[in-house]
């Protein structure tokens, strides 16, 4: 086979032998969806970008897209009258429905149902094939071939090299990052640990808050004056809604500070782009807070901004592969009960956060404008038992909360999410 696995893709498949591990995306389209045209335009673009016949080989982390017809699934969603909860249902629906495991596998599953004078179209996949910029990009080219505006561009690279040049490229940081471990291994132990209900049970369900572009606006300002990141203060908002919102911790435990993962892109550091290459490159960092009573979100926004900084000016997120290639090692050794308990013990992790521009991903394609909505659904494998997916497109921030059902707080999600729209719009 042509194509071989970096280790973010094949821990993927390893979190998928335990439940399914697929990630949805919904974009609003105007007019009204006419469907024969919607369906052969999806199979032009898939077999234009080359994207048909995968075949995976799970165990030698090898794949191949062998060419041939498309097979398009498209299946038409009903409303009964409210489509942002038939929008909400069908991700949730699509997080949890499995794709093989092995062998032939069609990785992308679209769906639409009518939301006049737009409809909305929905692609849910198998995330060892792509990353979410990989997807807007072949969303973005779908749209622009319905609309009749032939997008340019040359046809993706499938086979790109997995991290070992990176890692060759970047051994010094790897080597000065090394005693960075320690810490994290400290960090760990003093982490609040998640409780689940039934480890069995990797059931995703599915929430979603929509931040109207004025909002937004105050936002990026607001992030702007603190001197932080967008990300830094998402962070900073995500914390202060799991701290707030959770039981009471004991602060003289051993185990008193909250920790939460960030996706990290290493796309641009690899040598791609999502215009010239397919797949996904993806790593992260862990951040962890004891987020005490009292404390603002400004000055959890400038420790996470402190933090990031020195993560991202000494690469320390690489040593993240690292992790990763240790726990390869590792789960080869444990039963099925014990990698569902695997993090949990050892990675302790209470929320992950992952964002994502569709505008300017969708700026550099001939797909017309960004679209007004753009929601994700990201799963949370055994890692974490919520994960946050930040979408900004058409000036709107759209935030999907994929979460573990068997969480011990499960029952509590409702006040965790109206306690992160509230700080977000307390900002003024």
């Amino acid at each position: 086979m042509r194509g071989r696995l970096n280790l973010f893709q094949a821990a993927m498949l390893r979190w998928r032998q335990i439940h399914p591990y697929n990630a949805v995306h919904v974009l609003a389209i105007d007019g009204v969806c006419d469907v024969e045209r919607l369906r052969s335009t999806i199979g032009a673009t898939l077999a234009a970008r080359g994207l048909t016949g995968l075949t995976l080989d799970r165990r030698r982390r090898r794949y191949e897209y062998q060419g041939g017809p498309p097979e398009v699934e498209l299946e038409r969603v009903n409303t009964n009258g409210d489509a942002n909860e038939a929008v909400r249902a069908a991700i949730e629906l699509r997080l949890n429905r499995p794709f093989p495991s092995d062998g032939a596998i069609m990785p992308f599953r679209f769906f639409f149902l009518e939301d006049p004078p737009r409809f909305r179209l929905g692609l849910a996949y198998d995330h060892f094939a792509a990353g979410g910029d990989a997807i807007v990009a072949l969303l973005a080219d779908i749209v622009a071939r319905y609309e009749d505006r032939e997008p340019a561009g040359p046809v993706p690279v499938l086979y790109p090299p997995t991290f070992a040049p990176l890692v060759r490229r970047e051994a010094g940081a790897f080597v000065r990052g090394v005693p960075w471990l320690a810490q994290v291994v400290k960090s760990c132990r003093r982490g609040v640990r998640p409780r689940y209900r039934d480890d069995a049970d990797g059931h995703n369900s599915f929430i979603a808050l929509r931040i109207d572009k004025a909002a937004l606006a105050r936002l990026l300002a607001q992030a702007g004056r603190w001197g932080v990141t967008f990300n830094d203060i998402l962070l900073a908002l995500l914390f202060d809604a799991l701290a707030t919102q959770l039981p009471t911790r004991p602060r003289a435990s051993r185990r008193n500070e909250i920790a939460v993962a960030s996706i990290v892109n290493l796309r641009g550091e690899a040598g791609f782009d999502t215009r010239t290459t397919f797949g996904q490159f993806l790593s992260s960092m862990r951040l962890s807070h004891p987020v005490p009573a009292g404390v603002t979100l400004e000055s959890l926004a400038r420790d996470v901004h402190r933090e990031t900084v020195r993560v991202k000016v000494r690469k320390l997120y690489l040593q993240n592969l690292f992790t990763v290639a240790v726990n390869a090692m590792v789960w080869h050794f444990l039963n099925a009960k014990q990698r569902r308990r695997l993090y949990a013990k050892a990675y302790p992790v209470l929320a992950g956060l992952s964002t994502l521009n569709v505008d300017a991903i969708w700026r550099g394609t001939d797909g017309g404008p960004p679209p007004r909505d753009y929601l994700r659904a990201v799963p949370t494998g055994p890692v974490a038992p919520l994960v946050v997916a930040a979408t900004t497109s058409g000036n709107v921030l759209q935030l999907g909360l994929s979460y573990r059902r068997s969480s011990a707080f499960a029952p509590d999600i409702d006040r965790i999410a109206d306690a992160l729209a509230r700080g977000i719009q307390s900002i003024k």
